[in-house]
């Protein structure tokens, strides 16, 4: 060889040796750390460890939310003996679809058309994962019966994660109530509405982890590096609702909607001396397993997410704020009842035309007048007004343990026909648990109580949810007072023929109509009942209500019935003998 032969040789060797001790150089300084993350990413696994979700009980301890086991297939594509068609041709018989949309129950063939639409885009998607990756998720959320199934294919190279999803084994019952999970932004189960969405930090938990080497198989090694940080399970929540109870009342109120032709219904059960809520039941409402399917205005749940103005069923509380300011007596008599009243260049009438002069408190209650009503307030007076509206809590949120509680604020000013229609429940909004919870307070001889769902929290230790007293509204002997007129009405008002034999009941009905774009719709209203038995120890308190009824708009013909019937059910359920008077 010649020595410039040797020459070129040799130089090239040394560009050669140069550029690979460069390469290297900048493999090991450079680029070191990023290769060495990425190499210890290769023989380092880590698996993410769902938490239980916390269940859902009602008082009796019955789980109207739990976790319902489901498993994910998933496939590591180096073990697999079968082709990437011959994977998918074996596992697509196997797989359901859901398709129980209305649409499909009036039209079978568009249900059929649908499945095999659906069949043939999984098929593509699971040859896809299997020609583009080593590790693929084949299908998800399979039943422990599909599992089986899929099991008994004996598939080499395929295995199952197992993870829950949340069941109602009550279907609809109480979803307005629950609320559901969906998932957030970032595809984590999150709860949503009702209690789901209130306590999702209690009922999610905390995820562990687990950190463990792995061979080329991706095979644990027995003498590698293990790291564990154990999951948190999510705390479960008792009720203080009892499912049987929430069934009754669920059912009344349908077979009421029905009868009556209302458009919507709400019923709350309360304990006025605890503010737990023992029964709460709205229509339309939808099924929190597939909440996707319905439309999204039902999730919220109206009786703490939805203003109204409540009518009568609001004089006692204009009473009770008159009595407590000791500006009216038992024995005053109205003197401006004889007929309709004008106030600026509006007319106040009572609510079937009809009058009755120097009326006793007892009888504006009863005859459910709209002047005595006005009467009453004029001698409170508007400031003294208002300022019991935001002492029984209106204006204000109930803090009720729900997600979408909302609270309609009280005007800014008030003129003298606003304070004159807000003393009969008109031209002022309410949503129904705040209307529950003040009259609750005239139940317990005047205190206004925070209202909850949930009694206790359970995780590693148990923490009961202890009543709350927000204030004191008004005396006892106020609350007494406003009783014994309760009872009047409910034993001779518009609703006594409804009334409960043998039973004592505090209760006043309400019509209101309905405003529509600035004006009040004549033709649709709001029916509603409110009242509490026994009447002198009460075990619960109720609000019924029912929205465009169509087969009488009144309160005493629609909502006083269901709410009497539910009552009686109510105090057999209890077992208050009828001589507890």
């Amino acid at each position: 060889m010649s020595s410039s032969r040797l020459q070129t040789f040799f130089l090239g060797f040394i560009i050669i040796l140069t550029g690979i001790t460069l390469r290297l150089a900048y493999w090991q300084i450079v680029k070191g750390d990023e290769l060495r993350i990425e190499a210890r990413e290769q023989y380092l696994s880590s698996q993410i460890l769902a938490p239980k979700r916390g269940e859902i009980l009602s008082s009796d301890g019955f789980p109207l939310v739990y976790n319902r086991p489901i498993y994910n297939l998933t496939a590591y594509t180096p073990h697999l003996e079968l082709s990437p068609v011959e994977v998918a041709d074996q596992l697509l018989p196997l797989l359901e679809f859901d398709l129980d949309y209305p649409e499909y129950a009036t039209d079978p063939g568009k249900k059929d058309d649908r499945r095999r639409e659906l069949l043939g885009i999984e098929r593509g998607n699971i040859i896809d994962r299997l020609t583009s990756r080593s590790h693929a998720v084949l299908a998800r959320g399979l039943s422990i019966t599909q599992k089986s199934l899929v099991s008994s294919l004996g598939i080499l190279g395929t295995s199952f994660e197992e993870g829950y999803t949340r069941s109602y084994p009550e279907a609809s019952m109480s979803a307005q109530l629950l609320g559901f999970v969906g998932r957030n932004d970032l595809g984590e189960p999150t709860g949503y509405f009702g209690l789901e969405g209130y306590y999702d930090r209690e009922l999610r938990g905390k995820q562990g982890l687990i950190k463990e080497e792995v061979d080329a198989g991706g095979n644990p090694i027995i003498i590698g590096d293990y790291r564990a940080l154990a999951q948190e399970e999510g705390r479960t929540l008792t009720m203080h609702m009892e499912r049987s109870v929430q069934y009754q009342v669920e059912q009344a109120l349908l077979d009421a909607l029905v009868r009556y032709g209302a458009a919507s219904g709400e019923v709350i059960v309360m304990d006025p001396n605890t503010g737990g809520i023992l029964a709460l039941a709205s229509f339309p409402n939808y099924d929190p397993g597939s909440f996707y399917k319905f439309d999204t205005r039902l999730y919220k749940n109206p009786s703490v997410a939805s203003a109204f103005e409540p009518g009568s069923t609001f004089k006692v509380l204009t009473m009770a704020a008159a009595f407590e300011e000791d500006a009216l007596n038992e024995d005053d008599h109205c003197d401006i009842c004889e007929g309709p009243l004008t106030i600026g260049k509006f007319t106040i009438k009572t609510w079937n035309d009809e009058y009755h002069d120097n009326s006793i408190p007892e009888d504006i209650l009863a005859n459910s007048d709209n002047i005595g009503m006005v009467w009453i307030v004029q001698k409170l007076g508007g400031d003294k007004f208002v300022e019991y509206l935001s002492r029984f809590g209106f204006g204000e949120p109930t803090g009720i343990d729900m997600q979408e509680e909302s609270s309609p604020e009280l005007r800014d000013s008030w003129g003298d026909i606003d304070h004159a229609t807000a003393s009969f429940g008109q031209g002022i909004a309410v949503t129904s648990l705040q209307l529950i919870r003040a009259v609750a307070a005239i139940a317990n001889g005047g205190l206004l109580m925070e209202p909850h769902i949930v009694k206790e929290v359970a995780g590693d230790k148990t923490l009961p949810i202890q009543p709350k007293v927000v204030r004191r509204v008004i005396s006892e002997e106020t609350a007494s007072t406003v009783t014994k007129l309760m009872i009047a009405s409910a034993e001779h008002g518009d609703a006594k023929w409804t009334r409960l034999p043998n039973y004592q009941v505090a209760g006043k009905t309400g019509t209101a109509q309905i405003p529509v774009n600035g004006k009040y719709d004549q033709d649709k209203t709001i029916a509603s009942f409110v009242g509490f038995a026994p009447a002198q120890n009460p075990r619960f308190i109720m609000l019924v209500k029912l929205t465009e009824p169509q087969s009488s708009p009144w309160g005493s013909e629609t909502a006083a019935p269901l709410w009497f019937s539910i009552a009686r059910d109510l105090l057999l359920h209890y077992n208050i003998p009828p001589d507890a008077l």
